[in-house]
């Protein structure tokens, strides 16, 4: 089932970058099409948003109501089961508590010169949360990226997710009021990213944009961005896991399975320090598989993108990891501690044999908003920070000017900006402190 590679040999690590690089060829960029939706968007407003709403989704419907009313989210969000909406209130209480740590302090000092130095935090006035999938879309993904916002102090958060049919997972509902969500829209896709980047008559203009959606959603994110913030431009998920002969095989491919039920273009990779523990995996891959329900889904992905890695020794597992700086990284061996310390590129990692990735996805705390396709190497996932911005106060004493002045002119000059040192001089002059 899995493809293995080597990760021994001299060429191993170019072969496993041409593996990698594999899956993010076939993301295909949608540049033009998704230019043109935003162009319309900012032209028509929310006809055009509508017009491309029933065209993508093929609905056959009258309605252009966009918005949900109150009364709309009341009734809906009810018909969510008491299971589920125990299970949300249960993850939104960690999801916050662990977010809340992660509050920054704003902090004022007084250097030697009594010059006074801050740093404050302020949250963003008003942010849009994208929910793909309709009747298919996850209550979690709205608690994932509202419950940072909220911890940040966001006042206005609108959130959107397609179902201008009327058909929707109720408890999407029930997350989003839960959350104190502001405004409801029923519309999806790049014109709803265009939408929320620019405003419409319907569409409150937002100043960040997030959450995860189709490679439309993820070009149409990156276009708008610099008008308005986004989060990350997204890939498909991947889970990489690092198991000995001491881990579980069912286990492992479970895991492996979760992963690539996602999405065909999903990625699922073992790294293993022993060849007969793959065999073991693949034969559990097989007999776990034949009774999924999205058998078909989680085959293709593992077929054309699932890996298993066989390396030699610490040092070739750790490498192979930093490599691929995966979204997900399961560590399941009896050296789990000096592993992790080794690990500089992953977006979440779980450690031990009772840390599936499933639980993260859920309810564990942390973000399950993560970055893909090797961005790992220079971002980090969704947190209350990226809905914060940050300010710095400069107040220069006299006694500050007279100090640090001259170095500053020095400075500017070494630079060719007469005019910065200039506007340093002045002041030092009309104090009569230089000649």
């Amino acid at each position: 089932m899995l493809k293995v590679l080597n990760f021994n040999n001299k060429n191993s690590l170019k072969a496993l970058e041409l593996f990698l690089n594999k899956r993010k060829s076939i993301q295909k960029n949608q540049t033009n099409i998704v230019s043109k939706i935003i162009k319309n968007v900012k032209k028509h407003g929310d006809k055009a948003v509508i017009d491309y709403e029933k065209k993508f989704s093929k609905i056959k419907i009258k309605s252009n109501n966009i918005v949900f009313s109150s009364k709309e989210i009341d009734k809906i969000s009810k018909k969510t089961d008491f299971k589920t909406k125990k299970s949300i209130d249960l993850a939104f209480n960690r999801i916050k508590k662990f977010h809340s740590k992660q509050k920054f302090k704003s902090f004022t000092y007084n250097d030697k010169y009594k010059n006074v130095l801050s740093y404050r935090y302020t949250p963003l006035e008003k942010v849009g949360v994208y929910v793909p999938g309709g009747t298919a879309s996850y209550p979690s993904t709205v608690l994932m990226n509202c419950i940072p916002a909220i911890v940040a102090g966001v006042k206005n958060i609108h959130l959107t997710t397609p179902s201008l049919d009327s058909k929707i997972n109720p408890a999407i509902l029930y997350a989003a009021k839960k959350c104190g969500v502001k405004k409801i829209y029923k519309t999806g896709g790049a014109q709803t990213i265009a939408a929320l980047a620019y405003g419409t008559k319907k569409f409150e203009k937002v100043d960040k944009i997030v959450g995860p959606g189709n490679a439309y959603v993820a070009c149409a994110k990156k276009e708008v961005f610099g008008d308005v913030g986004i989060d990350m431009v997204a890939g498909p998920s991947e889970v990489s896991i690092v198991a000995d002969k001491y881990a579980d095989p069912n286990f492992v491919a479970a895991d492996l399975i979760a992963q690539a039920e996602h999405d065909v273009n999903a990625q699922s990779i073992l790294i293993t320090n022993n060849k007969n523990f793959i065999q073991l995996v693949n034969i559990s891959l097989k007999k776990q598989l034949k009774n999924l329900p999205k058998k078909n889904i989680a085959s293709q992905s593992l077929k054309n993108f699932g890996l298993a890695i066989f390396a030699k020794g610490n040092k070739n597992i750790l490498k192979a990891i930093n490599t691929i700086a995966p979204e997900h990284l399961e560590i399941c061996t009896n050296m789990n501690i000096e592993i992790v310390k080794g690990v500089k590129n992953a977006g979440s990692i779980f450690i031990g044999k009772f840390s599936p990735e499933a639980m993260g996805d859920y309810i564990a705390g942390p973000n399950h908003v993560l970055p893909t396709s090797g961005s790992a190497r220079f971002s980090s996932g969704l947190s209350v920070n990226d809905f914060l911005k940050r300010h710095s106060f400069i107040k220069i004493t006299k006694t500050g000017i007279e100090r640090l002045g001259s170095s500053v002119i020095n400075l500017a000059k070494h630079e060719n900006l007469d005019g910065h040192a200039n506007s340093v001089k002045m002041r030092l002059k009309k104090g009569k402190l230089i000649g």
